[in-house]
This record gives structure tokens, C-alpha cells and sequence, in this order.
């Protein structure tokens, strides 16, 4: 072969070659030096490429806009529900009010295994994409002395629930019956015995998961509490923060004072007017104090401390939150202790001055709460007495100003009731119910409160003659649903929205942060949303599980994905080495040969004998 080097040591036989030295390539006489710069620089280059594909593959998914999958789950809210999904989970709340019984079914996603998250819960909806809720009337009360009947008076809501919920979802579908108003009033023997009956019956014709605790009557303080959750639950209160502009509060967790207090979302207080009660509620971030020890006692009651995360160690989702209900303060029960005020003291003045104020239309009681110019009458043991509005909106607040029943003792409300201080320049209310119908039905104003704009459209109403009010109803100036009713006592109404929130609440004057609502992004939030994602907190812990077993997976998966792709590089590495090593080698013997090849040649100039023939000698 001559000088010819043949290299198929590295290579299959098929790849066989020969390299001449004479038409070596040039790498062979390149410095030593620049061989490894080069080498090490073409390491680096495919290591860089593998991390590269690697973290692409791995986390490109999860950079996507939060705000964005926020925005568009509240659009897919209102699809119907995949009733095909496996992976969806379904519950069902019965809300057995005073006047009559609804049945709400809910559903969610599997939990995405991360325990800082709650469940993301919302209302079903059928084909139709209809919530699926149905009402019955009357109460559950009603059969306080005929307990027996309740289990067949609740079937049709059952039944209507079993058939949107997927028949192989019964039997883990959990199924809560709680019951409010009208059962508290109901002595405890008769209480006892509805529920008996339904636990009884229930679970012989229907597979809901339904156990003793899942029926009960709660509190008007449990309620309120439902209420809280519902609404900033809806409000996304409850997420992580995300942004910098996101209104923040820092918060002593409850048991754990002496640690350092936590930064997370600012949540929304609720304020909510019916027409009998009045409720307020609101988280109270910081550790409370009191001026007496009987405030103290009083204050255990109206506090609630709860932990809606999944994992009880887990103090970021626990939470301090004020509720308190005032019968008698709602719109309608004001009136009438109102109007049985002002029939009372008539009645006692017309005796004692020898008057006849207000029995007879041409004496009417001068009414500053009714419009100008309305003829109203108040009936009370065969007895009438007759008013006229004189729409007089100061007048009316003044006079209605003692119902508030307020003391002098500092941090209390409505009737002398403790209530915790509240940080009003880092806060916000929602006013629902009564508050909404207030400012918006008539004034049209609502949404943002403001007390100024307020007060002067209640005044202008109030003293515009009911035979204007009347004409613009007619002409349809005013809410779709606001009646005669609404028109006459919106007045009244009007002043005891605002003194109950300014002077039984303590809201300054200048509070800016108060937004009366009827619903919250387009959808009425019911309590019995807050119920569900309290009584299902630990559902999650199942899914968690289930996801640290597949995650464990996935992660030895992972691991041996990137392990391969840096095994391979490592290989890669050690194949370029042992090239470069075998070319070095290649050009050692490629000079060897030069010299020994000039040497024997000089030799044979000279006429001496080469080495090899003197060694034969």
C-alpha cells in the first residue's frame, strides 16, 4: 500500500476509506490549540441546542396570559356542560328558604393538583345553557306538623337534579339540604324531625352521596358566611396575585398573630338588604381588640374563622370574616316599624292635645318620607290614619335617624351590635338587594355609589309631585320591573339606605368604594355557591394525590428524557475526542514517516547503507 493509511477502525466496513498522506487533509497540519477551541465550541453549540428543545417542549405551554384564561372562563360559563366528560364532577344544593325550596347543581373540573388552588366551581347549565336550578313553593316549614311528608314534598327537586346529572356520577355526586329562615323559627324537636325524614327516606330512592351532616339548619352567621365566599369567589378574591396594580391587603392569619403577617388579595365586603333584615360581612385582616370583656363575648359570635384550602396546615386561605344580620332593618320591616311609630304617637297626641291630626283625609299626618303630594293610610285595629307626603328627604332622614338604635360605645352599629373597625381607604363593598334597588330601579344611578349624587337625586325625587312620578312611570322612564309600590315608598327607602349605611355602618360621607349590584358579572351569585366550595374543600385532596402519583411519574419521565439527551451529548463529546485523538495520532506518524524518508535518502547520496540494511550485518 505504500504510503497509503487506511481508516475503518471508527466506521462500519462499508464506510471504508484510504487517506493518502500526500493529499492529507488540511486539519491534520492545523495547530493542536485550535483543534480543541473548535471542538469544545461545537460541544457547547449542540448542548445548547438540547437545553434549548428541552425547556421549549417542557414550559413553553404554561407562559400563557392568566388574565386571558380568567376572561375567557367566564365566556365558557356560559356554555352548556360537557355531561360527556368523565373528568367533570358534579353537586347539588337544595336552598329550603322560608317561602319555598330550590335546587341548584353545580359542577368543576378535576382539581389541578396544586393544594394553593381551590376548585374551580360554577353553575351547571343544560343544553339549553340555562342554569339548571328549579323552584317549588311553599317552605319546608310548612310541614313542621306533618314532618313525614317532606322527603315526597323535596322528590321533584331531586328528580330534577338526577336527571341533568350523569346517572354513573350519582353515587359520587355529593347532595347538601340546608335549611334557612323558616326553619330556625321552628321549635328544635319539630326541626329535628324534618331532617330525620330526610335522611331517612333520601337515600332509599336516590344514590347521592348524602350522609347526616349533609342536612342541617344553618345560622343566619353561616349564611352571611356563604354569602362572603360566593361573591369574591366569583370576584377571582381568592386567586394568587398576579399583578402589581392588584389591590392588596396584609393579613394576620388567625391562630398564628405572632408571625408575620401575609400579603394576598384584598377581599370584597358584601352588604345585603331585604325586605325584613339587613346583613353585613367583611374580612377583618388584623387582629381585633376590644373595650370590654362583654364586647369580646359578643364579638365571638359575629367572627367567623375558617380555612377554605384543602390542606388544614395551609394557612393561606384561612380567614377572619365579621357577619352580622339585623331583623327589623330590612327596607320593608323599616317601614312598617315606621308607620306603627307614627300611628302610635298620633294616636297618643290627638288624646292628650284633644287633636284630630290624620283622622279624616282633610287632616292628613304630614308624611316627609312619602313624595310630595301622595295620599297614603295606615290601618291598625279598625283605626285609619290618613298622610300626605310633604317629600321632604332631610326631614325624613332626621326623623328616621333613633330607628338606627345606635349607643355610645365605640366600634358598635345597628342596635349597639360590635362591629370590627374596617380600613376604608383600603377597601370595597358590593350593596346588593335593596341597595341596588335604590339607586338604580328609580334614580337609575347604580353601580358606583356616590353619596353627593345621591343624596341630590333622592331630594329631587322627593320633592317632585306624585302626579309627575306618576306620569313618568306611565311613560316608561323608569326600571322595567319597578312598580307603583316602588314609586311610593322610594322616598322612605331612599333615606334608609343611606342612614343605615353612613350612620348605623359608619361609612364616611366620601366613601367611594361601595358598588350597588344585582349581580356579579352578569350572574346572580347565590350563597349556596359559597356552601358548596366550603363543603367540598377536601374533595380536592383525592385529586392531589392522584396527581403526586402521575407527577412522580412524569417527573422520572422527564428526568430520563433530559438524562438521555445529555447521555447522547456525553457520547457525542467522546466520539469528536477520540476523532481529534485518532487525527493527532494520524499526523505524528504522517511527520515520522517524512523524516525517516529524508533521512534514508541522504544516506543514499552518500552511499552508505540504511539503517535497516546496517542491522542485517
Amino acid at each position: 500500500m505504500g504510503n497509503e493509511i487506511g481508516i475503518s477502525c471508527l466506521f462500519p466496513a462499508s464506510w471504508h476509506f484510504s487517506i493518502s498522506p500526500v493529499g492529507c487533509p488540511r486539519i491534520l497540519n492545523t495547530n493542536l490549540r485550535q483543534i480543541i477551541v473548535i471542538s469544545v465550541l461545537a460541544a457547547a453549540v449542540s448542548l445548547l441546542y438540547f437545553s434549548v428543545v428541552i425547556i421549549r417542549n417542557k414550559y413553553g405551554r404554561l407562559t400563557r396570559d392568566k388574565k386571558f384564561q380568567r376572561y375567557l372562563a367566564r365566556v365558557t360559563d356560559i356554555e352548556a356542560t360537557d355531561t360527556n366528560n368523565p373528568s367533570v364532577n358534579y353537586g347539588i344544593v337544595v336552598d329550603c328558604g322560608s317561602s319555598g325550596s330550590r335546587v341548584f347543581v353545580y359542577c368543576w373540573p378535576r382539581h389541578n393538583g396544586n393544594p394553593r388552588d381551590l376548585l374551580d366551581i360554577r353553575q351547571m347549565r343544560d343544553k339549553n345553557r340555562k342554569p339548571v336550578v328549579m323552584k317549588i313553593k311553599p317552605g319546608i316549614s310548612e310541614f313542621a306538623t306533618s314532618p313525614e311528608k317532606v322527603s315526597d314534598y323535596i322528590s321533584p327537586l331531586l328528580n330534577f337534579a338526577a336527571e341533568h346529572v350523569p346517572r354513573a356520577k350519582h353515587k359520587e355526586t355529593p347532595l347538601y339540604i340546608l335549611c334557612t329562615a323558616g326553619m330556625r323559627i321552628l321549635p328544635e324537636s319539630q326541626q329535628k324531625a324534618i331532617l330525620e325524614d330526610l335522611l331517612t327516606d333520601i337515600p332509599v330512592h336516590f344514590d347521592f352521596l348524602f350522609s347526616d351532616s349533609h342536612a342541617e339548619v344553618i345560622s343566619g352567621k353561616q349564611e352571611g358566611v356563604y354569602a362572603w365566599i360566593g361573591i369574591n369567589f366569583v370576584l377571582g378574591r381568592f386567586e394568587h396575585i398576579e399583578d402589581d396594580d392588584e389591590a392588596v391587603v396584609e393579613v394576620n392569619i388567625p391562630g398564628s398573630e405572632s408571625s408575620e403577617a401575609i400579603v394576598r388579595k384584598r377581599t370584597a365586603g358584601i352588604l345585603d338588604m331585604g325586605g325584613v333584615s339587613t346583613q353585613i360581612a367583611y374580612e377583618v385582616p388584623k387582629t381585633v381588640s376590644f373595650a370590654s370583656s362583654q364586647q369580646e363575648e359578643v364579638a365571638k359570635n359575629l367572627l367567623a374563622e375558617f380555612n377554605l384550602g384543602c390542606d388544614v396546615h395551609q394557612t393561606e386561605h384561612v380567614y377572619r370574616v365579621y357577619v352580622a344580620t339585623f331583623l327589623g332593618f330590612g327596607g320593608n320591616a323599616a317601614r312598617q316599624r315606621y308607620e306603627d311609630r307614627i300611628f302610635a304617637n298620633t294616636i297618643q297626641k290627638n288624646r292628650l292635645l284633644g287633636k284630630q291630626t290624620g283622622l279624616t283625609p282633610d287632616m292628613p299626618y304630614l308624611d316627609p318620607c312619602l313624595p310630595l303630594d301622595i295620599k297614603d293610610e295606615i290601618q291598625q285595629n279598625g283605626q285609619t290614619i290618613y298622610l300626605r307626603g310633604t317629600g321632604d328627604f332631610d326631614l325624613c332622614r332626621e326623623t328616621i335617624q333613633p330607628f338606627m338604635n345606635k349607643t355610645n360605645e365605640t366600634q358598635t352599629s345597628l342596635n349597639g351590635v360590635y362591629q370590627p373597625p374596617i380600613h376604608f381607604q383600603n377597601s370595597e363593598f358590593y350593596g346588593f338587594s335593596e341597595f341596588y334597588y335604590c339607586t338604580e330601579d328609580v334614580l337609575r344611578m347604580g353601580g358606583d355609589y356616590n353619596a353627593a349624587k345621591f343624596t341630590k337625586a333622592a331630594k329631587d325625587y322627593c320633592a317632585t309631585k306624585w302626579s309627575i312620578l306618576r306620569e313618568r312611570f306611565d311613560r316608561g322612564l323608569y326600571a322595567s320591573h319597578a312598580d307603583l309600590h316602588r314609586l311610593k315608598y322610594q322616598c322612605f327607602k331612599s333615606a334608609w339606605m343611606f342612614e343605615v349605611f353612613h350612620r348605623g355602618f359608619s361609612f364616611p360621607v366620601n366613601y367611594k368604594s361601595l358598588k350597588t349590584a344585582l349581580q356579579v358579572y352578569d350572574k346572580e351569585v347565590q350563597w349556596t355557591l359559597g356552601a358548596i366550595l366550603y363543603r367540598t374543600r377536601f374533595l380536592p385532596l383525592r385529586d392531589i394525590q392522584q396527581e403526586a402519583f402521575r407527577a412522580s411519574h412524569t417527573h422520572w419521565r422527564g428526568v430520563s428524557f433530559v438524562y438521555n439527551h445529555y447521555l447522547f451529548s456525553g457520547c457525542f463529546l467522546v466520539v469528536l475526542l477520540a476523532i481529534l485523538l485518532y487525527l493527532l495520532r494520524l499526523r505524528r506518524i504522517h511527520r515520522r514517516t517524512l523524516r525517516n524518508g529524508s533521512a534514508a535518502a541522504l544516506w543514499m547520496e552518500e552511499g552508505l547503507p540504511t539503517q535497516n540494511a546496517a542491522g542485517t550485518l
